[in-house]
């Protein structure tokens, strides 16, 4: 059994971590460093399609000694031909520089805390390669603009061949919008207290409007918003909704971020709080289920059937419906249908859930 975790990780204490690892090793020593680090928590590792590549980028001689990052070394060679664009194009294009750049993919880390399906912690990272990406300038296109020669286009997005490896791999933490870190259960307390106070905020607005209707014959009739929208204080961002469907249904025996990872976002613009997630499917069926004229409610819960099996998870395809990909959301609306009509059968749990979207649906 293991031990009861003495701290939380945090960003710092876990950059620590990912700086001691070694390349060679990196994607198997990471696991077991976080768990030397952080005693108690049963980390694991799972790696998604998500190519990327970053800006920093750095100029090499062939002998792949570095000579500097490129914006600033770009921007001396510019001042050292007054600002000439085709000079320094013509220039560079004689020489045998090349330009690095920094590639990586998604990955995530999670631990769970308790054994509720909000309970654990999610870490977003990046496995990223430093690869020699091509030459200084483009050799067959002149530039027109200082940008061009500043941030490079021309560079290679194919895959490199391990010739051009110059580093890595390497694990970086992630803060896309604030959310490297995420406590999960803490982060939908944060969205639920969030969505409160912004519709709170809007109280004095909500209780003085009104809705107009005119009729046939020129008449108005108005209707407090609030008397239509009776619930609208109660409001659930779905993605409380999500995880509550979770521990409903008869997925909950199964962890969250076994089947998902969750694209978070906590950030202020133009000052309002943005606090969310996009869930993201770890494990995909062979194909997308649509819903077509031909299509039955007794073929579809065969489909369903079938989905499930493929991503190892009972009630699977709701959840992949409600990411709105996969499982498009006029499936669920069918086979809630075939339920109201007993023409078709789900447990109690999952049609409890189902009918619940179905009367109020929700997606990402």
């Amino acid at each position: 059994m293991s031990p009861s975790p003495v701290r939380l990780p945090d960003a710092a204490s876990v950059q620590a971590v990912l700086a001691q690892l070694e390349p060679a090793s990196v994607d198997g020593a990471l696991v077991p460093a976080l768990a030397a680090a952080f005693p108690g928590f049963d980390f694991s590792l799972a790696h998604v399609d998500d190519d990327y590549w970053r800006d920093t980028r750095s100029v090499i001689r062939p002998d792949k000694i570095r000579i500097g990052e490129l914006r600033p070394w770009m921007t001396a060679e510019l001042a050292k031909d007054g600002g000439d664009v085709k000079a320094v194009w013509t220039r560079l294009g004689k020489t045998d520089l090349q330009i690095t750049e920094w590639r990586g993919t998604g990955a995530f880390v999670f631990a769970p805390t308790g054994p509720a399906p909000a309970d654990y912690i999610q870490i977003a990272l990046g496995r990223e390669v430093e690869w020699r990406a091509g030459p200084v300038v483009n050799p067959d296109y002149r530039p027109w603009g200082e940008q061009e020669l500043l941030d490079p286009s021309w560079l290679r997005r194919d895959p490199l061949p391990d010739t051009d490896r110059l580093a890595g791999p390497v694990y970086r933490l992630l803060d896309r919008a604030g959310s490297a870190f995420v406590h999960v259960r803490s982060f939908l307390d944060r969205c639920g207290r969030i969505e409160r106070e912004k519709r709170e905020a809007k109280r004095p607005e909500m209780e003085r409007r009104v809705v107009r209707e005119t009729g046939p014959r020129g008449a108005t009739r108005e209707t407090p918003f609030l008397n239509l929208v009776p619930d609208y204080f109660e409001f659930v961002p779905r993605e409380l909704r999500f995880f509550r469907d979770w521990e409903d249904s008869s997925a909950r025996p199964q962890r969250v971020f076994a089947h998902w990872a969750l694209d978070a976002r906590d950030y202020t613009y133009k000052g309002e709080r943005e606090v969310g997630f996009i869930p993201r499917p770890l494990k995909m069926p062979r194909e997308r289920l649509l819903l077509t004229p031909e299509t039955s409610v007794h073929q579809l819960m065969d489909r369903i059937e079938a989905v499930d099996g493929e991503v190892g998870l009972p009630f699977g395809w709701f959840f992949l419906m409600t990411h709105g990909h996969w499982v498009e959301p006029d499936v669920g609306l069918a086979i809630a249908e075939g339920l109201k009509a007993q023409r078709v059968r789900l447990p109690d749990a999952d049609a409890a859930v189902l009918l619940r979207w179905a009367e109020r649906s929700y997606g990402f």
